[in-house]
């Protein structure tokens, strides 16, 4: 049975953001950490998690 998102917390979207970096997703690791930021109460907890999935297509490194 798939819950329903509004029911989810900032903890759940923050286990997600870590599952989809370490699948290395690192687009959809940022959405779903952003999501969690949001949902974070404190201000100094939303901006380390900002912090720590960074929007990737503003990070982007070319590669060969």
């Amino acid at each position: 049975m798939t819950r329903d998102p509004a029911d989810l917390s900032a903890a759940e979207y923050l286990d997600s953001a870590r599952e989809m970096a370490a699948a290395d997703r690192p687009y959809l690791a940022h959405l779903l950490a952003e999501e969690a930021a949001q949902r974070t109460t404190a201000p100094a907890t939303a901006a380390g998690i900002r912090a720590a999935y960074p929007d990737p297509t503003t990070t982007r490194t070319e590669r060969d």
